[in-house]
């Protein structure tokens, strides 16, 4: 075995003395969160009353792209021994000891300045600024206050990734809206029971690297409870957008739908069901993709 496959194996970050590889430069952007990220943000855009010219709506979307990826860096860079604990994360860029700390850190830095200043000149100063506080909250909130310290980590955390849709509607108008803030809260109450699923069939990995999130600290059976009152709020929560008037009723049958079966799901988690845990983790992803798509459908086929 390598020095540095035992130094991860050991839970530290080995020293890497050469540059990172274009992938992995890739790899530090979390291109996964990044496209879900570009996705709200675009049905939010496209939620907006107004209009914005296909050019300032891809330049909008870039600098999200590049602010999510400026998060994703600094989140790397700032775990990096966490990431060394955990079997899913340790081959990761800084914890495989592919690439320097500092150089994610430069990266990260750089690509969060550019992405804001570029929203700010040019597409407007509020989405900008809502911009420069998603980054923030994800990496200081989040990942150097909040992750280490409590099992609400992702309860107060998950803001950060319901932001988008505020920074794309806010791209197009330059306003935050009642209507904006129902799509930022449904990503917000989704996202508890998305992250607690998964942190119910990976409780060990966690509990290895230090982190307490809920079944760690408060055990298995109160972190169903909680998921399944969350869920208990999405599913009515999901059919506001229908219920405010911003949506259509193909929105408000397909969000009726998709919150019973997430309900459903949920359910069979509380009841310990075998393999719910997995099962509602991968149905939640579908759910908030359906959700918004439906909605940004309904938005794209009225303009024409």
């Amino acid at each position: 075995m390598s020095n540095a496959a035992t130094t991860v194996k050991a839970g530290r970050v080995p020293v890497a003395h050469g540059g990172g590889e274009a992938r992995d430069y890739v790899l530090l952007l979390k291109p996964r969160v990044m496209s879900l990220v570009l996705f709200t943000a675009f049905v939010g855009m496209s939620t907006a009353p107004g209009t914005l010219h296909p050019v300032l709506a891809f330049a909008a979307l870039l600098a999200i792209a590049v602010g999510a990826g400026a998060a994703g860096a600094l989140n790397m860079w700032y775990e990096a021994d966490l990431d060394a604990r955990m079997a899913r994360t340790r081959n990761r860029p800084l914890p495989a000891g592919r690439m320097a700390r500092g150089e994610a850190l430069a990266f990260g830095l750089v690509l969060a300045v550019a992405a804001v200043v570029f929203m700010g000149l040019v597409v407007n100063l509020v989405a900008a600024a809502l911009l420069a506080l998603t980054i923030a909250f994800y990496v200081v909130v989040y990942t150097m206050w909040l992750k280490r310290r409590t099992p609400h980590n992702i309860v107060i955390g998950g803001a950060a990734g319901a932001f988008p849709p505020l920074v794309g509607y806010a791209a197009v108008n330059g306003n935050v809206t009642l209507d904006s803030l129902v799509l930022f809260a449904i990503i917000f109450v989704w996202t508890p029971p998305h992250f607690w699923a998964l942190s119910l069939f990976c409780s060990r990995d966690y509990a290895r690297a230090g982190v307490p999130m809920l079944p760690v600290v408060a055990g298995k059976a109160a972190t169903r409870r909680q998921i399944l009152a969350y869920s208990a709020l999405l599913a009515p929560l999901g059919v506001a957008p229908y219920a405010m008037g911003f949506a259509g009723p193909a929105y408000g049958l397909v969000a009726a739908a998709l919150g019973s079966v997430f309900l459903y799901r949920a359910w069979r988690v509380w009841r310990s069901h075998e393999g719910a845990e997995r099962q509602l983790f991968a149905f939640s992803i579908l759910y908030l993709f359906l959700l918004f798509a439906t909605l940004g459908g309904e938005r794209l086929v009225g303009a024409f």
